[in-house]
């Protein structure tokens, strides 16, 4: 528990000092709640002694009373201090993580994490923050009331002291082994918690092809079983914890009436006093209260644990760095674009082997080839969504490793055939490419995006909030208004995976003078995959299994017998026969 109650300490940053003050509070709460039963104790002590006077029974009643109402204020200011206190942690940490997430290479989220990351953003961070501030300040109550306690006792008599430190190291032996089992559990908990939040996005997200292909029985069938699983592992956790507790509550009531039998043995023997004993018995019934709470509140603290270590996994992956400091420089250093004897593989596989190429400015390249063969990787790695496991990728002439991931950024475009919107105004997503533009300059990319008219006819124009993913919009709108990001931000280097591939024919003729406008004056890295797209190109590179196996332009390629020209061939039977289909 005080392993715990550090690891929270750590990560609660300038809410440190805060938190340590409401405990001096809780401390002094934790006194004044024992003073009544030790002013009690005095005025007995009077009584049976005819010391005591009416004045001497009124100033122990106002002391008494000041103890309550001192106890009231003094835990008010405690929970003041640490009531907001976890949610203004938790909310900085969350800035924490965006940023820690925005650095991490891309292979993280592509690995199956993110059920992860969403159980716990919206499982092991909330239950943290709406716990630990209430939990820890309950803990050093606790903690904080057996220790004055047991120091009472010592001081009415050390071996009622000795006895209830080792009734206390009683409790300690079994609390540890509940402590142990619920930790194994609250692992399997929170594991659990990942797999239904794995199993509800899967679910949510691919409702459209469940339904199309009937299979929501199957696949509700899944979810009901991660929810099943999930009942069953709340359920275990409780039947395990349960016994344990059972045995404490022994250990409570036997060590209990194990000091009040002592007590009862020294005061035979003389060698304890009737007000002694008479105080020790007001508070021997209480005596393993504090104690029993704080082991009551194991649960919550072994869950909590166990989202902590959750939390601390995710914060532990290795961000890609971010340390350069040189400068792209300005154009006329070198070709815009250059992959220099490039290695790259997910994990133990290498996917590109001994890659090179160039790419001079204001020209256009063209990756083709089989799916799989690494035409994307190529992308994501000169915008570092990875980094390369040997070679060099550099933007005129410098190592991209060797400059920030902003500035890097700042010299690139990507408009890709799945398009993301945020739910948010249309204007706040254009602006994205540039937050400092002015709404005309705002404008003027949509125009040249050919999106303006559509936007204009919505209800709230550029202030029409549209649903998450663009979700309210059709594809070739979405699209648009991704390609007006990019005008807007305006970097010299483009980065197109062809973004009329998967849009109906009404839309493509406005995308494409969409793109022109973009790409004008701008180099273009193109993943293409139609021949309007590859003849345009001024360099061709056939990408097959990690190796570029021809390179040329369209005419020079055409002219060889290779994959370059059996591409080209089925693409055209493929036109030719959809002409056919048509007529």
């Amino acid at each position: 528990m005080i392993g715990l109650m550090k690891r929270i300490l750590t990560v609660s940053g300038i809410y440190q000092k805060r938190i340590l003050l409401a405990f001096v509070f809780s401390f002094l709460k934790s006194l004044l709640s024992k003073a009544p039963i030790m002013l009690a104790f005095l005025v007995l002590t009077g009584f049976y002694e005819g010391s005591i006077s009416p004045r001497s029974c009124l100033l122990f009643g106002l002391a008494m009373a000041l103890c309550v109402a001192f106890q009231a204020v003094f835990q008010n200011i405690a929970d003041r201090l640490q009531s907001a206190a976890g949610f203004m942690v938790f909310s900085d940490m969350r800035m924490e993580l965006g940023a820690h997430l925005r650095r991490m290479p891309m292979g993280y989220f592509t690995e199956g994490n993110i059920g992860k990351i969403s159980s716990v953003l919206s499982s092991d961070m909330i239950f943290i923050e709406e716990n630990c501030m209430t939990v820890l300040a309950d803990m050093m109550s606790y903690i904080f009331a057996e220790i004055i306690m047991v120091v009472f006792l010592f001081l009415l008599n050390p071996w009622i002291g000795l006895m209830a430190l080792a009734v206390i190291g009683v409790i300690l032996f079994v609390a540890e082994g509940m402590k142990k089992e619920a930790m194994e559990d609250s692992v399997l908990r929170q594991e659990q918690n990942e797999h239904l939040t794995e199993a509800v996005l899967d679910f949510v997200e691919g409702i459209g092809i469940i339904k199309t292909y009937n299979l929501l029985g199957e696949k509700s069938k899944a979810l009901s079983e991660n929810f099943r699983r999930s009942c069953e592992t709340n359920l275990k956790f409780e039947e395990d914890h349960s016994p344990w507790q059972l045995r404490l509550n022994i250990v409570y009531g036997l060590g209990s009436a194990a000091i009040a039998g002592l007590s009862f043995l020294l005061w035979r023997q003389g060698m304890l006093t009737i007000p002694d004993l008479i105080g020790i018995l007001l508070f021997v019934f209480d005596l393993f209260g504090p104690i029993k709470a704080l082991y009551t509140q194991a649960t919550r603290l072994t869950v909590m644990n166990s989202c902590m270590d959750r939390i601390e996994e995710v914060f532990s992956q290795p961000e890609l760095p971010d340390d350069g400091l040189e400068k792209i420089p300005s154009a006329g250093h070198g070709p815009e674009v250059e992959f220099r004897n490039v290695r790259f593989g997910y994990e133990e596989k290498e996917v590109l082997h001994d890659l090179s190429f160039l790419l001079p400015k204001n020209q256009m390249l063209a990756l083709v080839g089989p799916s799989g063969g690494g035409k994307s990787t190529i992308a994501n790695l000169l915008t570092r969504f990875w980094d390369v496991k040997s070679g060099q990728i550099l933007i005129r002439g410098t190592d991209i490793r060797k400059v920030k991931l902003a500035d890097l950024m700042d010299h690139i475009s990507m408009v890709f055939q799945r398009v993301y919107l945020f739910q948010d105004t249309i204007y706040n997503n254009i602006s994205m490419g540039r937050p400092e533009a002015t709404r005309e300059e705002v404008m003027e990319a949509a125009k040249k995006a050919r999106c303006y008219d559509f936007i204009m006819a919505l209800p709230e124009g550029f202030d029409t909030v549209i649903g998450e993913g663009g979700e309210s919009l059709s594809g070739g709108e979405k699209q648009r208004i991704s390609i007006a990001r990019c005008i807007l931000k305006d970097a010299p280097i483009v980065i197109l995976d062809e973004a009329t591939a998967s849009v109906d024919a009404d839309n493509e003729s406005y995308i494409q003078e969409a793109i022109s406008e973009l790409c004008r004056g701008k180099t273009l890295l193109v993943i293409a995959h139609r021949l309007n797209t590859i003849r345009g190109a001024d360099q061709i590179l056939v990408v097959s299994d990690g190796t570029i196996i021809q390179r040329g332009n369209h005419e020079t390629l055409m002219a060889e017998d290779g994959v370059y020209r059996n591409f080209v061939a089925v693409r055209q039977q493929s036109r030719g026969w959809m002409r056919r289909k048509d007529a």
